[in-house]
């Protein structure tokens, strides 16, 4: 929103200079991003008239002009000119010898006595674009007759007029004009606000526009005058071109021009219809109906739904509502009738209407956050007089249509509360007076103020609004600033408890680097890698791709390994510590829990690429199954964890495997399906886990083992068993009956295939022996394997492979 200084201290005009305003509105929550000067500094430059216009003796397109520089006694300077409309009589800005006028990069260019086709040219008149007003280069700059002769053009047009460009947060639509930010300044120094004095001005006949309003949850209210005899070509006043200009917006015409500037100023958008151009002899305000199209102002031919509001007549749609007017009924300088149309639009019905067809508007800009629904008769009122001013006309009676208007609930802050959230003992009575400097109508009822929000503040509806009204207002800089204080407690950690942060840093350790991602991830997701076709859905999502909640980390994983794999990163170990939420209807409500969701904390990795980093002395192979299996029983070490085959939707049906500590499953790990890793476009297999984080965190007291000094014993065993017989059933039955020197039994071998009999395959075991008092001796080391060996066969049908 750029606002002219000179346009703002007309409505409210404090002591402070301009650095020292700007400061304070950013202060107050209006962030002024720049304060710039309308005009770069130039010098040398003053008004002058032109005498008399020659055709140059040497050249078809260039004039020698006379121009008087308003110094008495002295002779018309001669002056070489190109511009087209250049002409007698007109005032001009002219650059005297030695003026000095922007140039690029920030230089100057210094005007200087010069021979032009060989006649001299004392000086150079300038366009807008020279003196670097405007982009205008299509002629000399043309000021207004009334400009002083021989007076500095920057103070003959107020050229050191500032202009602050204040970025507003959408709550703050009351302050999208001039008159908004007016109150605002008037609230935060105390001056007297002087806004524009709306007149009532008496019907000069009874013309009227017809007007029924179909839809009221479109239009809450919505009036209207017609406008007879005006004259359309009437120039715009130059306080007003200089006012719109220097806003941001382009003058236009004269009844375009004044409904921009009543925008701008009061913060309301209205529009001008040519009445004789209005078919039907009436209009109505109703949502769009499918197939209809309308021409817009800006050229766009566009088709809308019966969720778009519009302005139609006899013929069809004549405008888009709150949002841009149609060509067909559109002023032009041979309109003669208008009717002027002002209406209060709910913000929900606009929202978004004008981003659908990819361009947006003042209009909607404001409307979709929320315009004055009190004004809109003040408002026509003003426009009128404007009108009347500059193109004349006879008035007809203003028609006022209420449908619907919102209600303006009484809004309780508590003094004490106030004073707890602001953390300032302010007083009851300066919270009054900044309701009252903020005209906010208020009442007390015991501690509390209750406040009644006026028609052009849609953001106050909750306590915390007026805590904010009273603090800003109050002053941020006021509010000293004190560090965060907390007693330094040493918290003793449970040895029977493993810190999240000491999970990472064993997955960091193991060469696994950590992401952090989205808790909101695409549906899809959700359906192949948890097989959930009904997850938590957002109701306000980012994206439409984050619009659900996860229910599982291995997506967001899969992800980052292929927004890895499109960088060309040949190698990635990745891990994310975060939360899933699942639908548990068990889970109450409390300080961080929802009812009917449970959000468990989940520790997920992926590795993809070779087992390790490319070298001379390992040849390269792609990571495993069992590579990831080692790094998760290193991070539940010295806990150790079971695993079974079962299925998952996201793993390889014969590559994955259940997690399970104490018999509880606790997590998964496998290969990522061929499904989808065509899908998700990986060029080779990749291996994840998702374990549960409270499982990772519990860890066994330590206990203290004797190491013995005695060397150990090794046996190694082969058995045939059947081919359905599991690795770990065996292990299991050697753990619950085995010799008390065995120390460890380990898998080593497995072999299925030529020289074994149908449907047996062959496991070989490490066996370690050890006793702490003593050497053991082979006898009791053959003892010990006979043992297991006839614990085996006993069991499982093994035998011994020869």
């Amino acid at each position: 929103m750029r606002i002219p200084e000179s346009w703002l201290r007309s409505m409210a005009n404090p002591s402070q200079d301009t650095a020292a305003l700007a400061h304070l509105l950013t202060m107050s929550g209006l962030e002024v991003e720049s304060c710039e000067p309308v005009a770069p500094p130039f010098s040398g430059v003053i008004v002058g008239v032109v005498r008399t216009v020659d055709k140059h003796p040497n050249a078809d397109k260039l004039a020698l002009c006379t121009v008087d520089a308003g110094r008495a006694g002295e002779a018309p300077l001669a002056v070489v000119c190109g511009a087209p409309n250049v002409r007698a009589g007109m005032r001009v800005a002219l650059a005297q010898v030695g003026a000095r006028l922007p140039g690029e990069g920030g230089a100057q260019l210094e005007i200087r006595a010069a021979k032009v086709r060989g006649v001299e040219s004392q000086g150079m008149l300038c366009s807008a674009r020279e003196l670097g007003l405007s982009d205008d280069h299509s002629g000399i700059l043309d000021l207004p007759d009334d400009a002083p002769l021989g007076r500095d053009l920057r103070d003959a047009l107020a050229l050191e007029d500032q202009v602050f460009d204040i970025k507003l947060t959408p709550n703050r639509a009351d302050c999208l004009s001039v008159l908004g930010v007016a109150r605002e300044v008037a609230a935060l120094t105390g001056v007297r606000l002087a806004a524009p004095r709306i007149e009532t001005t008496a019907p000069r006949n009874d013309t009227r526009l017809p007007v029924r309003v179909l839809a009221p949850e479109l239009c809450g209210r919505f009036s209207g005058r017609v406008i007879r005899d005006v004259n359309a070509q009437a120039a715009t006043p130059e306080w007003m071109k200089q006012r719109l200009s220097r806003a941001g917006q382009r003058p236009i015409s004269a009844l375009v021009d004044i409904s921009n500037y009543v925008m701008l100023e009061l913060g309301r958008p209205s529009h001008i219809f040519d009445f004789d151009k209005v078919r039907g002899g009436a209009l109505e305000v109703r949502w769009g109906k499918r197939g209809e199209r309308v021409e817009l102002l800006n050229g766009q031919t566009i088709e809308v739904d019966e969720s778009v509001g519009v302005i139609a007549d006899a013929a069809g749609v004549e405008a888009l509502a709150g949002i841009m007017g149609g060509e067909a009924t559109a002023v032009s300088d041979k309109t003669r009738n208008i009717y002027i149309e002002a209406a209060f639009w709910w913000p929900q019905a606009v929202a978004g209407r004008a981003r659908r067809y990819n361009f947006t508007t003042d209009a909607a800009h404001r409307f979709e956050r929320g315009v004055d629904y009190a004004t809109t008769v003040e408002h026509i009122e003003h426009i009128t007089r404007l009108v009347i001013e500059i193109c004349g006309g006879e008035p007809g009676p203003i028609d006022d249509t209420v449908t619907r208007l919102p209600e303006r609930r009484p809004v309780r802050m508590r003094v004490a509360r106030a004073q707890k959230v602001i953390g300032v003992p302010i007083t009851g009575d300066e919270m009054a007076g900044v309701f009252e400097r903020l005209a906010l109508p208020y009442e007390w009822e015991g501690e509390d103020f209750v406040v009644t929000p006026p028609s052009y503040r849609f953001d106050l509806e909750i306590e915390e609004d007026l805590i904010e009204e009273v603090a800003r207002v109050h002053g941020f800089e006021r509010i000293p600033a004190h560090p965060p204080r907390a007693p330094a407690r040493m918290s003793a950690l449970p040895e029977t408890r493993r810190s999240l942060h000491a999970v990472r840093e064993r997955l960091a350790a193991g060469d696994y680097n950590e992401v952090i991602n989205f808790s909101f991830v695409e549906p899809a997701w959700e359906a192949d890698f948890a097989g959930c076709t009904d997850p938590i859905r957002l109701l306000n999502p980012i994206a439409s791709p984050q619009s659900v909640m996860r229910s599982s980390l291995i997506g967001s994983l899969v992800d980052n390994l292929r927004y890895n794999v499109a960088r060309k990163v040949p190698r990635i170990r990745v891990f994310e510590v975060g939360r899933v939420f699942l639908r548990d209807a068990a889970a109450t409500d409390g300080p961080l829990t929802v009812a009917g969701l449970r959000q468990p904390v989940r520790v997920g990795g992926a590795a993809f690429g070779p087992a390790l980093d490319e070298q001379w002395g390992t040849a390269t192979r792609s990571v495993d199954f069992y590579d990831v299996k080692a790094d998760v029983e290193a991070l539940f070490w010295p806990v150790a964890v079971r695993f079974e085959a079962a299925v998952h939707p996201a793993l390889h049906p014969g590559r994955a495997a259940r997690v399970l500590r104490d018999g509880r499953p606790t997590g998964w790990i496998g290969e990522l399906h061929p499904q989808w890793q065509r899908k998700y476009e990986l060029p080779g297999p990749a291996v994840l886990f998702e374990l549960e984080a409270e499982a990772l965190e519990r860890v066994a007291l330590p206990r203290a083992e004797v190491p013995s000094r005695f060397p150990a014993v090794i046996r190694d065993i082969a058995v045939l068993v059947d081919s359905g017989t599991t690795a770990q059933a065996l292990l299991d039955a050697i753990s619950a009956e085995q010799p008390g020197i065995v120390r460890h039994v380990g898998v080593f071998d497995l072999y299925q295939g030529s020289g074994l009999p149908s449907g047996r395959k062959s496991l070989a075991f490490r066996v370690v022996m050890q006793d702490t008092e003593r050497t053991l001796t082979d006898a009791e080391a053959d003892e010990a394997r006979n043992a297991i060996v006839a614990l085996l066969s006993r069991k499982f049908s093994a035998t011994l492979r020869s």
